[in-house]
């Protein structure tokens, strides 16, 4: 029988290549991925592999490339509908919660690529993401502020540093109970919690 990536274009390929690349992740260790195993799973040859990418850290670049394009679009159209900069929040959110529980590889790769100790493109691409993320709160906070949704006195930067801790909270409990899909369960609550800490006195 002849797979379905035999009749692939090489941009379909290399998509097909991430998003396996993604569910693995999801149900092994990342970092013990192999090259073959990603064929194995898309029914192909490691040679066909390495025609479209040169190495598995060529292939671990382009999974962050996809995670970060997809995140941040998703993100920038939550904020997009959004009425209010505290409403965006929650709709960032929201949006994120969803991301990974469709993707639930996707955290587990994020972390494994910022625990490595060499300094690799993927990596990088890694905290570029994070920062670039950062920058998008950090404008809804200080909006907010302006508005006066948000306490005058908060501090901008630890407002962001706990908004992507709560989530990282979230996975991490997720992890431990072995199924990143009932994050969606709690996430109204948590998010609940961290707007009674921002919001501005009523």
């Amino acid at each position: 029988m002849i797979s379905r990536s035999a009749y692939l274009s090489a941009e379909e390929r290399r998509e097909v290549t991430v998003e396996t690349v993604i569910d693995l992740a999801a149900e092994q260790n990342p970092t013990d991925i192999t090259t073959g195993a990603i064929a194995k799973r898309m029914g192909v040859t490691q040679g066909a592999l390495f025609r479209h990418f040169p190495s598995k850290d060529a292939i671990l670049q382009a999974v962050m490339e996809w995670v970060s394009e997809r995140l941040l679009a998703r993100i920038d159209k939550a904020t997009s509908a959004a009425v209010s900069p505290l409403d965006a929040l929650e709709a960032v959110f929201t949006a994120h919660i969803e991301f990974i529980s469709e993707h639930p590889g996707v955290p587990r790769m994020l972390f494994g690529e910022l625990q490595r100790a060499e300094q690799t493109v993927a990596k990088r691409m890694a905290h570029t993401l994070i920062q670039r993320y950062g920058e998008r709160l950090g404008r809804l906070v200080a909006e907010g502020k302006e508005r006066g949704e948000l306490a005058a006195t908060l501090d901008d930067k630890a407002a962001v540093t706990l908004f992507i801790g709560t989530i990282q909270g979230l996975v991490m409990q997720s992890l431990i109970a072995g199924d990143v899909k009932r994050i969606r369960a709690s996430a109204p609550g948590a998010f609940a919690l961290y707007r009674r800490a921002v919001e501005a006195a009523r």
